[in-house]
């Protein structure tokens, strides 16, 4: 886990930047497409999020969500980012649909800065950090 400062221009920042931000989408895109067809399955995308533990814990404390909930949030996850209701989701809906929660993230987060505990070390917030840094001691 790393503690990192983090503002809205960040996170815009490297959602600007079509060199990072593509490469980092791509790389997310591959990790989660388990069977390697270039789609995104229902179940693959829920797997990804399952990992993150967003909805299991509250303030670190494991909390029982019943599984009809669960199901029903992770299939609306799903219908967001299947734009074209083609029963899966490729690499261009994915990115697109990142670019919105980051976009969404960054609004969220204004030009104040916060400090954030990053559990991930290849997260998109952590790679944000790390593109700014790189600029700032290039």
């Amino acid at each position: 886990m790393g503690v990192v400062i983090i503002d809205g221009s960040t996170v815009r920042s490297f959602v600007n930047d079509e060199t990072h931000f593509h490469k980092s989408v791509e790389e997310a895109f591959a990790s989660l497409d388990l069977n390697n067809d270039g789609v995104l399955s229902r179940s693959e995308l829920r797997r990804a999020f399952e990992s993150l533990r967003l909805i299991e814990t509250h303030f670190g404390e494991d909390v029982a969500t019943p599984e009809e909930e669960l199901t029903k949030l992770h299939d609306s996850i799903f219908d967001k980012f299947d734009c074209d209701n083609s029963g899966g989701v490729d690499q261009k809906e994915f990115m697109n649909e990142m670019r919105n929660i980051l976009m969404a993230i960054a609004d969220g987060l204004g030009s104040s800065p916060v400090q954030m505990a990053l559990e991930d070390d290849k997260g998109f917030l952590k790679l944000a950090v790390d593109l700014e840094a790189s600029k700032v001691f290039a």
